[in-house]
């Protein structure tokens, strides 16, 4: 009897109701519960982007790597989409102007690594930015070949005029004396990056960005100038697309012709279709799986491509919001009894 008593005075309410009622922003919180419910998630993304590296043997720490450089191609990819509805396919676009100024600018200037990946991240966006101007205009799959054509015209360039070292690249370039300061720079700048976007995406600037995607000429009506604003966004994504590429030059100390190679346009939005997009946390979780599966299948060679695409048809069939998203939800979901 007094177990049914005890069931009647309690109920199961979802932990983040109070939450979502308060507000979302400003963290009005009256419990430490409460507190702990809203910082598990992003801790554990910190704590783990901080603290797994050092645990990894050293081939998986350049893996690790390799997983920031696709995982900021991805959520390059997934700010366009979703602020501006610009589906960009020229991720390759950014890594290779971002790794060949990188590059011009180590081999002609000699500049060391601390003033060449941020000039080289700025300038090769800036570029990219003048690239993708004439086409901001584009809609849906009109950008998308726009985009994708831009990395074969400048691969082709160098090696028809043999310029930038030509098919051979600029080789002997500067690279990271110290792996950690390499590892946890891609770590620390990840994180910035993905929180700033998110919290942009929650200011009233990225609220107006996003009611591009919704309805273009009610913003244009308004007297906002919808191409200003598509090309700022634009210039965001390639600044982390072309930090990928300066990175990455540094990484391995040259750049050549494979840095437009079609991988780089490809593996970001195959992570973004297995993670989710939206939130940017899909662009995380995808290359954290689909970059370590790449190399544990490099030995079978073209056979990946057939688990990458089998892997792909399984989530666009059975779970096409992606991971991410499911996994939100169902950690919102959490109940806990409360006293009538």
């Amino acid at each position: 009897m007094a177990d049914v008593t005890t069931n009647l005075e309690r109920r199961k309410e979802r932990i983040d109701r109070g939450i979502k009622v308060r507000t979302e922003g400003i963290y009005a919180l009256l419990s430490y519960r409460e507190i702990f419910y809203l910082l598990v998630p992003r801790g554990a993304l910190v704590i783990g982007m901080l603290v797994v590296p050092a645990l990894l043997p050293e081939l998986w720490q350049r893996v690790f790597s390799l997983i920031g450089i696709y995982a900021l191609l991805a959520m390059a990819f997934d700010f366009l989409l979703s602020f501006v509805g610009l589906v960009c396919l020229g991720g390759a676009l950014w890594v290779g102007v971002g790794g060949y100024v990188s590059g011009a600018l180590a081999s002609g200037f000699g500049l060391p690594l601390a003033g060449n990946l941020p000039l080289a991240t700025f300038v090769g966006a800036a570029l990219c930015t003048l690239l993708f101007l004439p086409c901001l205009t584009l809609r849906d799959i009109y950008f998308a070949i726009a985009s994708f054509v831009y990395p074969f015209i400048f691969l082709h360039v160098i090696e028809a005029l043999q310029i930038l070292g030509g098919t051979e690249g600029l080789i002997g370039l500067p690279t990271f004396t110290n792996k950690w300061v390499a590892i946890y720079l891609m770590a620390i700048l990840l994180l910035l990056f993905f929180f700033a976007l998110r919290r942009l995406g929650s200011e009233d600037v990225g609220l107006v960005i996003r009611a591009i995607r919704e309805n273009d000429q009610a913003v244009k009506a308004s007297g906002i100038n919808i191409i200003f604003w598509k090309a700022v966004v634009t210039f965001v994504a390639s600044l982390l697309g072309c930090f990928a590429g300066a990175y990455l030059c540094a990484l391995y100390g040259w750049t050549g012709m494979s840095y437009f190679a079609l991988d780089f346009s490809i593996l970001p939005i195959a992570c973004l279709v297995l993670g989710g997009s939206g939130n940017f946390s899909g662009s995380l979780i995808g290359a954290f799986i689909l970059v370590p599966l790449s190399e544990l299948l490099r030995a079978f060679g073209p056979v990946r491509m057939v688990v990458y695409a089998a892997i792909l048809a399984f989530f666009v069939v059975a779970r096409p919001e992606g991971i991410m998203p499911y996994l939100t939800r169902k950690y919102h979901q959490f109940e806990r009894w409360v006293e009538v």
